[in-house]
């Protein structure tokens, strides 16, 4: 399916935008202050080993210390355990490899997420425009998303021309140098070697929690991973930057060049496709299906759920129909809110109820093929004895919505806050704790408004029945502009 990819720049956020047939299917955003981690690699220092968890944790100059797992360790195997069983190889106990103070060489995989640092890896790869280099290994790999017949043959070709240097190293054919020419696949050997050959010199002259390598940028990594035969145009709003693009392009992706183009309109570039918009409503919960039904998303930092309503769609004959049409659609609605989240992790969705074994197989079926678009990684089971269908997806970087927004102020993050009836109790309960350890000659009441008023109305029996109990005379304050929950009792 045929894209287009407008670029919005300003000196403090890049935003970028993919769009299918005037649909917003991918957001993809970076902050000057904040830029993603992944790719990074560092010089960092062991800072304490976790034999229970088989884990370490690594300082790389981050205000939280990252994470590295035994599994992500270089060669962690033992060589007679691989021999002895290939298929469930035990690996070298952590304790035994790495110890605290220890400097290493580590690559972020995972940006914080939440309250999760960084996660690490000692295998070191750097991607380039049409291959992944891997410098402590020599395997000579092709991607899984180039077809069988094609692996080989191209297998064969790298193998000869990544020998002809004879120098170390593996490499991984990624899926954009399917039809790439010996030349170019040369120049990104050339390319990967260099950098890595910089890397290595670093590492022996910078002191320990140093950036030895950064990756790409937002807009250099458009060119070099988003753009493929399918993109129709990348338009870019900052002239500068186009002019920048066109550089990086012609020494790493000729092919990108073409497609470039400086948006000079006067409408702001992402009001062509109403992208703005399209946000906002990818920061809700509630999603609308051309039918008539909708979605309800909510996302948690363990996984995150998805309920498929028909709503008021009545269109079909019967109920059956109207159940097995709404799934369909919700199918490919799921796939693209996916991408455009950027939800990661476990995710569970809870389709209408089908009765028929064909819908449901369908069903399934629909969401597979839109799936298959997500340049990112999933894996979906079937509909469990329950009716769920479980699926994952490879979480690298946070979501749309962790990126954007910040707990709320007024819920912390709940979702809901307690009624003015339930503050207003809270409130007398507390006077009469107060009382109980205290004599003041009155007590004061500060709260919101809306609980003053009920307070003094509904609530007034009950508030003069404490008054009396307790022998002292309550009064009450409204305070404008703090949240519903907060209230303060004065002791005069």
């Amino acid at each position: 399916m045929q894209h287009d990819i407008l670029i919005n720049w300003s000196p403090q956020e890049t935003r970028v935008a993919l769009v299918e047939n005037g649909a917003l299917q991918e957001m993809h955003i970076e902050r000057s202050l904040e830029r993603g981690l992944v790719g990074n690699i560092y010089s960092g220092k062991v800072a304490r080993v976790l034999p229970g968890m088989q884990s370490a944790f690594i300082d790389i100059g981050m205000e939280r210390s990252a994470f590295l797992h035994v599994a992500d360790l270089f060669n962690p195997v033992h060589p007679k355990a691989q021999e002895q069983d290939p298929a469930h190889p035990a690996l070298v106990p952590i304790e035994k490899q790495v110890f605290e103070g220890q400097s290493l060489m580590v690559q972020v995989i995972k940006d914080p997420i939440g309250s999760k640092g960084a996660r690490l890896s000692t295998q070191i790869s750097i991607a380039g425009r049409l291959l992944v280099f891997l410098p402590q290994d020599n395997h000579i790999g092709v991607s899984q998303k180039i077809p069988q017949e094609q692996r080989e043959p191209l297998r064969l070709k790298l193998i000869e021309l990544a020998h002809q240097a004879d120098e170390k190293g593996g490499f991984i054919l990624r899926t954009n140098g399917e039809d790439a020419s010996e030349d170019e696949l040369k120049e990104d050997i050339a390319y990967l070697r260099k950098t890595w050959a910089k890397v290595k010199t670093a590492s022996q002259q910078m002191p320990p929690k140093s950036l030895l390598h950064q990756d790409l940028n937002l807009l250099q990594r458009v060119l070099r991973d988003m753009v493929d035969e399918t993109t129709q145009t990348i338009r870019i709003d900052s002239h500068e930057q186009h002019d920048m693009l066109q550089v990086f392009g012609r020494e790493f992706m000729p092919s990108a060049v073409s497609k470039l183009a400086h948006y000079k309109g006067e409408r702001p570039i992402f009001d062509l496709f109403n992208i703005d918009d399209e946000i906002k409503q990818a920061l809700g919960r509630k999603v609308a299906l051309k039918s008539g039904g909708y979605l309800i998303i909510d996302q948690t930092e363990a996984l995150t759920t998805i309920d498929v309503n028909t709503g008021g769609f009545v269109g079909a004959r019967n109920f059956d129909d109207t159940i097995f049409k709404t799934n369909l659609e919700a199918a490919g609605a799921i796939a693209r809110q996916l991408r455009l989240r950027n939800l990661g992790g476990v995710i569970v969705t809870d389709f209408i109820d089908m009765q028929k074994t064909e819908h449901r197989e369908a069903v399934l079926a629909e969401f597979a093929k839109q799936l298959s678009r997500d340049k990112v990684k999933t894996s979906v089971s079937g509909f469990s004895a329950l009716g769920l269908v479980e699926m994952t997806r490879k979480r690298t970087r946070e979501s749309l919505a962790q990126l954007l927004c910040e707990p709320c102020a007024h819920c912390q993050g709940r979702g809901i806050v307690n009624t003015t009836r339930t503050v207003a109790y809270n409130i007398l309960r507390e006077i009469l704790r107060e009382a109980r350890q205290f004599s003041p000659k009155e007590f004061r009441v500060l709260a919101s408004p809306k609980v003053i008023d009920l307070l003094q109305e509904e609530e007034s029996l009950h508030l003069a029945g404490l008054s009396e109990f307790i022998g002292k005379p309550i009064s009450l304050q409204a305070e404008f502009g703090v949240d519903a929950e907060q209230f303060n009792i004065v002791l005069l």
